[in-house]
């Protein structure tokens, strides 16, 4: 009987022993994706209000400016600082820009493209970062503002068109391009939106754009950015 019962303690003490392991088990994949999440979400300054899409996205920003919103931004880089009055002729693309920089989308991206004697190109990086970003705030496309009396003159911002299945030349909302050129660059006048002027820091702008390029208008040396509302 004794021997009996020594068994079956043996037995269950093994059986608990076994359970109680399993129970306090996590697989390793749900801690990796967890603490990835919690990356992604620390490259931005603050949580996007909702992910953006094509079908959100206007209604979104037409409620974003209702509010008073911010008239000027100042872009800082290595040669120093840009800063632009944002047109209220344009409330979506002005809404849009103001919605990124407060987000902190711009920070630490390039002007990544430029054209000697006629526009640099901003927002956007080779760092996988940038993309994880543009996951986080979501994928959509901004229609034209009707800007009346508004042309690429110099120092004008404005916003090319997205590089995805495009015929009506919708804009692409993470990046924006500043004309450099002298004289203007009019010929873009009715494909692109102007939602900007840049009223101090041309000579930046000039600076940036007689940088060294390579085959691809890339600069040879990283120009990056960081953008913040002027009060």
């Amino acid at each position: 009987m004794k021997r009996l019962s020594l068994i079956l303690l043996i037995f269950f003490g093994i059986g608990c022993s076994k359970t109680t392991k399993k129970n306090v088990v996590v697989p390793k994949k749900t801690i990796t994706k967890k603490i990835a999440s919690k990356k992604e979400k620390s490259l931005l300054k603050k949580k996007p209000e909702k992910v953006l899409t094509e079908k959100n996205a206007i209604p979104f920003l037409f409620e974003y400016q209702q509010q008073p919103l911010p008239k000027q931004v100042e872009i800082s880089t290595s040669f120093g600082e840009i800063v632009i009055a944002l047109f209220d002729e344009a409330p979506y693309h002005k809404a849009n820009f103001i919605y990124l920089t407060r987000l902190g989308y711009f920070d630490n991206t390039f002007f990544h493209r430029v054209v000697p004697n006629f526009v640099i190109q901003g927002g956007n990086s080779d760092h996988p970062d940038t993309s994880k970003k543009r996951r986080l705030i979501g994928r959509y496309l901004l229609p034209p503002d009707i800007t009346p009396g508004k042309g690429h003159d110099r120092g004008v911002v404005s916003m090319p068109s997205s590089a995805m299945d495009n015929p009506h030349r919708l804009a692409s909302p993470y990046e924006f391009f500043i004309v450099q050129q002298k004289g203007g660059a009019h010929h873009l006048d009715g494909n692109y939106t102007p939602f900007g002027r840049v009223i101090r820091g041309m000579d930046v702008v000039d600076a940036i754009c007689a940088q060294p390029i390579d085959n691809r208008e890339a600069p040879m040396n990283n120009i990056r950015m960081t953008v913040r509302i002027v009060e």
